[in-house]
């Protein structure tokens, strides 16, 4: 008997549970278990900044790091990361699954700043070759068996004043081939997309550009397509407005797109400290229609001050001003409503690729995609060599073991991440602030209302209930 209670207390704690692998749905990310719409709540997520990295380590390669910044990023009340850089050659088993863990999802680019890793937006022609998309194809194989992942990344701000006359179109072939790669060898649909930078003048050509099909009957395929648009958008700085930071103008252009628009980033950082106040008008009535939602610019402190959390070298943290505004904020949402309501936005009528959908003179009208490059169809076919391929493992430390103060220069204790129950995302909390205490590990008065309670008292009896039947099978067994 005593062995059967050790047993059940393992399971209790190394049970892997998954978040719900979204679909998507016309111009909305979709949980295809219940219909509801899904709204990206996120921070964007490069420790050390894309200067810092170097192959055989990235965000997601450490354990214990990524423990630490699930702990913050769940009591933030985050359910998305955006992670701009990584090696598709090492192990990410246990960060994904720690993400996995506590409802959190993964977008990932799927390029670098390394030479032969990225489309050079001077010369394309050059920088589209096999070996570039094997290594992009390595992303995937290594990212496609976690359900938190959630989308790729064929290209972040790649188009821009300089290059857009002949790059949409190697945007358009890497997303082909991207998608071609995950239908034949992906368990499941994975969108893939592109990241714009918020250059008004390019902005709409660019959406019009990558989202029309080649063909104007609706029953065959759009290869070079995206699935869905996302803009970096730093246009709401300090007390803004939604009329005054331009949010009405993105939602007027967008309120026909026929696949998902999110924020890839938002969060000006002028005036400082921020204050977040853009963030009850993305997840409002009048931006939430049409927008998915977004990530803000950034969980670290990096050179340009935009960060939530400085990390030091020796694993210990500080949480700074940002992340208490930022949690602030989250805490007015109601999350019931936001990630509840049934997806409507799933049958928004495609536009076909024409000359006639680009506005701007100079941008490029031409929609004939390059041809695959040599040896790279084989890639496409037959799979890359020797993939890395990721797969979820129990999650078995739950307690931060580094340093990790509050705002207010006063160690946080107790600091934990709390296992979700299957097919549920992270949500704010109602907390105002991580606990700080340097005595005592009892977590602040809570602020959540009874009903916003009964998730996590679910979570909590069907983690049991379902470690209780595995100890039952076991003890049946032996």
């Amino acid at each position: 008997m005593a062995n059967a209670i050790l047993l059940l207390l393992a399971l209790c704690v190394s049970f892997s549970f998954a978040v719900p692998s979204l679909e998507v749905k016309g111009a909305d990310f979709v949980n295809p278990k219940t219909g509801a719409r899904f709204q990206i709540v996120g921070v964007a997520y490069q420790p050390g900044g894309s200067s810092g990295y170097n192959p055989g380590s990235d965000p997601l390669s450490d354990g214990t790091a990524c423990l630490r910044d699930a702990a913050l990023m769940q009591r933030l009340g985050v359910n998305a990361i955006r992670v701009y850089n990584l090696d598709p050659n090492i192990n990410h088993d246990l960060c994904a699954s720690i993400f996995n863990a506590v409802g959190i999802y993964m977008l990932l680019d799927v390029n670098s700043p390394f030479s032969g890793e990225s489309i050079n937006r001077g010369a394309p022609w050059e920088s589209y070759y096999a070996g570039y998309l094997n290594r992009t194809f390595g992303v995937v194989e290594a990212f496609k068996a976690y359900p938190n992942t959630l989308l790729f990344f064929s290209g972040n701000e790649v188009i821009n004043e300089e290059s857009h006359e002949l790059v949409p179109l190697y945007m358009r072939a890497v997303t082909r081939d991207l998608k071609n790669y995950i239908a034949k060898h992906s368990a499941r649909p994975i969108p893939v997309g592109y990241s714009a930078a918020d250059v008004r003048t390019l902005l709409l050509d660019t959406w019009n550009y990558l989202q029309c099909r080649e063909s104007s009957d609706p029953k065959e395929s759009a290869p070079g397509r995206v699935e869905f648009f996302a803009l970096n958008s730093y246009s709401w700085c300090g007390d803004s407005s939604y009329k005054t930071s331009g949010y009405d103008v993105l939602v007027s252009d967008f309120a026909k797109t026929s696949v998902p628009v999110f924020f890839s980033e938002y969060g000006c950082n002028v005036p400082t400290p921020r204050i977040f106040t853009e963030v009850p008008s993305l997840y409002g009535p009048d931006v939430t229609p049409v927008l998915s939602g977004g990530l803000v610019y950034e969980y670290s402190e990096e050179e340009h001050n935009f960060g939530l959390v400085t990390l030091k070298t020796d694993g210990s943290a500080t949480v700074l001003g940002d992340y208490d505004s930022l949690q602030k904020q989250f805490n007015t949402l109601n999350t019931t409503l936001l990630q509840g309501l049934q997806a409507q936005n799933t049958t928004n009528d495609i536009p076909v690729c024409n000359a006639s959908l680009i506005v701007s003179p100079d941008f490029l009208k031409n929609f004939t995609l390059p041809a695959v490059p040599p040896g790279a169809q084989t890639l496409i076919d037959n799979g890359i060599s020797n993939p890395n391929q990721g797969k979820l493992v129990p999650v078995t430390a739950l307690e931060v073991t580094q340093v990790v103060k509050g705002s207010n220069g006063i160690v946080i204790t107790g600091l934990a991440i709390k296992p979700l129950a299957d097919d549920e995302s992270n949500v704010p909390n109602g907390q105002t602030a991580p606990p700080a205490s340097p005595t005592s590990g009892a977590p602040p008065a809570a602020t959540t209302s009874k009903k916003a309670l009964a998730p996590g008292i679910q979570r909590n009896w069907a983690g049991l209930a379902m470690a209780s039947l595995m100890v039952l099978v076991w003890l049946a067994l032996n």
